[in-house]
């Protein structure tokens, strides 16, 4: 096996192990939205849960793809057209993730402070454990 083709199944393992994470982490987003339904028995509350835990997923799903995308064009195809190509897609890739994240927590990423890529998930998961809030409307997710 030459370097090229062992580089190539490199990216090819990052792109499966991309879409387990994608698919595994829609399954726990909607768990933990269910069970923040079934122990808060607000909607709205459950719906922000799965939101915000399946957003943090799809920007870990986009890092591991982007991943892939870099070995397969550092290592397999070293051309300057694969490279422009890489360089779209990351900045597509970029692109999409600000949005997500703006879109995800309501406020632009520099101004919003401690927020690591696994508080993303955490928080909404702390969420969905909490036991059920009888004091009202209150949204624990801000």
């Amino acid at each position: 096996m030459t370097f090229t083709e062992a580089m190539e199944h490199v990216a090819q393992a990052f792109e499966v192990i991309g879409a387990i994470v994608l698919l595994s982490g829609l399954f726990v987003s909607a768990g933990l939205g269910a069970r923040t339904f079934l122990r808060q028995k607000n909607g709205t509350l459950a719906y922000r849960v799965l939101r915000q835990s399946f957003g943090g997923v799809i920007l870990l799903g986009l890092e591991i793809l982007v991943a892939a995308d870099l070995v397969r064009t550092v290592a397999v195809q070293p051309t300057l057209e694969s490279v422009a190509v890489l360089g779209a897609i990351v900045l597509i890739r970029t692109i999409l993730s600000f949005s997500l994240e703006t879109e995800i927590e309501g406020v632009a990423p520099w101004r919003r402070a401690g927020m690591s890529g696994a508080g993303r998930v955490r928080r909404p998961a702390r969420v969905a454990r909490a036991a059920p809030i009888d004091n009202g409307p209150a949204d624990p997710l801000l």
